[in-house]
């Protein structure tokens, strides 16, 4: 159904922990791309995913981060570590110019396994032909919207990961704007099960520079627009210097409580978001990262709760 894409950060894999009892409850499946180098985060991770009996795709060649020139220690983790958790399925980045016979050679090294081919710029459509002589049972995830290639996989599992997040300075963002509808309209567009970058969006960066302006932000889905989502940026006041970042959270965070407090607002008070509003009670100002965290945990909370709506 739903397959949040993370790079395995701190704080994404801290998300992936605190949430996987919700995720494992609703089926959702994390797909994550490690890019750290101390893999004891990942593996904490992933203990918790085991532990709520839940479903994770790891990314075994990412193309960003500290593995991506050698990615022998995801290899030694897949087949060593996790041999014996079929649960825990290896990922196949399929970027630009990777050839067919590197990504057949990929697949035949994990060939017990259940296999989730990434599609993500890689476009030679003879791959399909390649699978269906080897009889392999294949579930493609599809990194943005290219119709043409993904009908060669046609009768295959397919997923459909978009980007719902635009990346700005932080007080170029609207106050709100669309995020996705594809939760709502996977199955209509024939894919079985859909994904997105959550809210940090599709381009990777190792770190962020100086915050000129702080904003939080919260995804939501509006009942009178056919359940599509959208997101509110909550933005501090100030933006001229980098300076007090701990005073522009709590004007971002006094933004979203007046929006969350409101009548008729579409914004859930899931467990994060009220951990934002003790989080403006108190004062304390966690860290950046900390409420980046907060927002992955609020939205993968939204999904959840509309799903379990719907059964």
């Amino acid at each position: 159904m739903y397959y949040p894409y993370f790079r395995g950060k701190q704080f994404d894999l801290i998300t992936i922990r605190e949430c996987a009892p919700l995720m494992a409850k609703v089926g959702f499946t994390p797909i994550v791309e490690p890019v750290k180098e101390n893999l004891n985060g990942l593996k904490r991770a992933i203990d918790a995913v085991n532990s709520a009996g839940g479903d994770l795709i790891l990314i075994v060649n990412p193309v960003n981060g500290e593995h991506s020139e050698d990615p022998a220690a995801l290899t030694a983790l897949m087949q060593d570590e996790l041999n014996e958790h079929q649960n825990i399925a290896p990922g196949i980045l399929l970027s630009e110019g990777m050839t067919v016979e590197a990504i057949m050679a990929l697949c035949n090294s994990y060939r017990e396994r259940q296999i989730t081919l990434i599609h993500s710029g890689f476009t030679d459509r003879t791959l399909a032909d390649h699978l269906e002589r080897e009889g392999m049972a294949i579930r493609h995830v599809f990194v943005g919207d290219n119709r043409l290639y993904r009908k060669h996989f046609k009768g295959d599992e397919r997923i459909l990961v978009l980007n719902g997040f635009e990346k700005r300075a932080n007080r170029q963002h609207p106050e709100y704007e669309e995020f996705s509808d594809l939760h709502v309209t996977f199955e209509e567009l024939g894919m079985d099960g859909f994904g997105d970058f959550l809210i940090v969006g599709a381009d990777y960066s190792d770190g962020g520079g100086p915050a000129y302006s702080v904003a939080i932000h919260l995804t939501c889905i509006d009942p009178s627009k056919d359940d599509a989502m959208f997101i509110h940026h909550f933005k501090s006041i100030r933006y001229e210097t980098p300076t007090d970042p701990a005073g522009k959270f709590a004007e971002a965070l006094d933004n979203l409580a007046a929006e969350v407090n409101s009548e008729g607002t579409n914004i859930l008070k899931t467990n994060a978001v009220l951990e934002f509003l003790s989080l403006r009670d108190s004062g304390h100002f966690p860290g950046l990262g900390y409420a980046k965290k907060l927002s992955m945990n609020h939205h993968i909370e939204t999904l959840a709760a509309y799903f379990l709506a719907k059964k």
